[in-house]
């Protein structure tokens, strides 16, 4: 039914986009804004209008014009073009034809292998397309999967012109998985009524609710003399990063945490006897919650602070999304809109919290209603990646109901 979705995926997969959280550039890598000048001549040849590139955001974005009289909503449709922090060079998908629910083989050099043992979810693929990794990147699909699903959607509306819709805008952003890209957002110029970021998992998942984050990163002052006279003069900045870790409630980490549950996650460690850091991430649904996260961490380093004659722990936190249900429960249109479409194509709404954010949850804030739709792939951000061609064309075949039931 999508002639070119599986080559679109395959060739787009195979372009190295991956971000950097260190750059200070919009987009973070040059890698982003030559696969942004493909998007723009491949929305061209598919037809679509205002096709064009935004240097001030890192943005591409384009406009399907309305072909129906009916006064229907304009709405948006998003996905990004970034991907995460795992090996993106040198990507070389395999395509595993009518699966048949066993362990696949990924790397037999370096005995890598996608197993139903270690991933349970592999079952509920058997007979279909798989698309993986070689065991030795990541895939991609987190989100080109989102792009291809609403090229194939724009491709067959134009192509089909029988089938009434109103305007939609779709556009394509950098840097989501390093939680920048949808900041310098323009929404005036993208015009939408409401909008979804095509950016979820497994078929089904339908998602207006996600987490309040906040980044935080403890700087430690220790003190290094030589250890043969160290007694009562030391300060060893690796072991007050420890106690300050351990001061923090065990349980209440990603490892052990699921649903609402929030979290306080250790991304990284270094340093010396003379100084260390420690970077944080703090994730919480609910918002009072989440703000008693933040206080917990300010009331470790004091109390740390205050066992010596200086300050040596600095804590620098900054908050960086927040729960967009605070928007989307006043405008529920959008969400209303996906759960018909997803049933009317015999798709069951799986309507959960995520466990993470989407640029959805930024442009939410900045007044465009943006729940989240599943774009089809599982075990995103490393070398078990996989999805579904399947997948993909049920979450194409979402937004094209979407389209037709918004001008109804």
């Amino acid at each position: 039914m999508y002639d070119n979705l599986l080559n679109r995926f395959l060739t787009y997969v195979k372009i190295d986009t991956r971000s950097d959280a260190n750059s200070t550039t919009v987009p973070s890598t040059q890698k982003q804004v030559a696969f942004a000048q493909h998007l723009i001549k491949d929305l061209e040849a598919i037809g679509m209008s205002d096709v064009e590139y935004t240097e001030a955001n890192g943005f591409v974005t384009a406009t399907l014009p309305s072909n129906s009289d009916s006064d229907a909503p304009v709405i948006g449709f998003i996905s990004h073009m970034d991907t995460a922090d795992f090996n993106s060079e040198n990507i070389n998908p395999q395509i595993i034809e009518q699966y048949d629910g066993e362990t696949i083989v990924l790397n037999e050099e370096e005995g890598i292998r996608l197993s139903p043992n270690d991933f349970p979810n592999l079952k509920n693929y058997v007979g279909q397309t798989l698309i993986t990794t070689d065991g030795i990147t990541l895939l991609g699909s987190d989100d080109k999967s989102g792009i291809v699903e609403i090229f194939s959607a724009m491709e067959y509306l134009i192509a089909h012109p029988e089938i009434k819709h109103g305007k939609i805008r779709v556009a394509f952003g950098p840097d989501e998985e390093i939680g920048v890209g949808a900041d310098r957002f323009d929404v005036d110029h993208f015009g939408a009524d409401f909008a979804y970021t095509i950016d979820g998992g497994p078929v089904g998942e339908l998602e207006y609710e996600s987490f309040n984050a906040a980044g935080a990163n403890v700087l430690i002052k220790g003190k290094n003399v030589h250890p043969g006279t160290a007694k009562d003069k030391m300060v060893n900045a690796l072991k007050l990063a420890i106690q300050y870790d351990q001061a923090l409630p065990e349980n209440e980490v990603p490892e052990r945490t699921e649903g609402r549950e929030g979290f306080y996650h250790l991304l990284g460690i270094r340093g010396t006897v003379e100084g260390a850091e420690l970077a944080y991430i703090i994730r919480d649904h609910d918002k009072d919650a989440f703000e008693a996260k933040k206080e917990q961490m300010k009331t470790v380093a004091e109390n740390m602070n205050a066992t010596f004659d200086e300050d040596r722990v600095k804590l620098i936190m900054n908050d960086q999304y927040y729960n967009m249900r605070e928007v989307i429960e006043k405008d529920m249109r959008p969400v209303e809109l996906a759960d018909k479409a997803m049933k009317n194509l015999s798709i069951d709404p799986i309507i959960k919290p995520i466990r993470g954010g989407t640029d959805g949850s930024k442009i939410s804030f900045m007044g465009v209603p943006t729940p989240n739709i599943f774009a089809g792939g599982e075990n995103f951000h490393g070398r078990y990646e996989f999805v579904a061609v399947e997948s993909m064309e049920k979450a194409t075949d979402v937004l094209i109901e979407i389209a037709k039931l918004a001008v109804q």
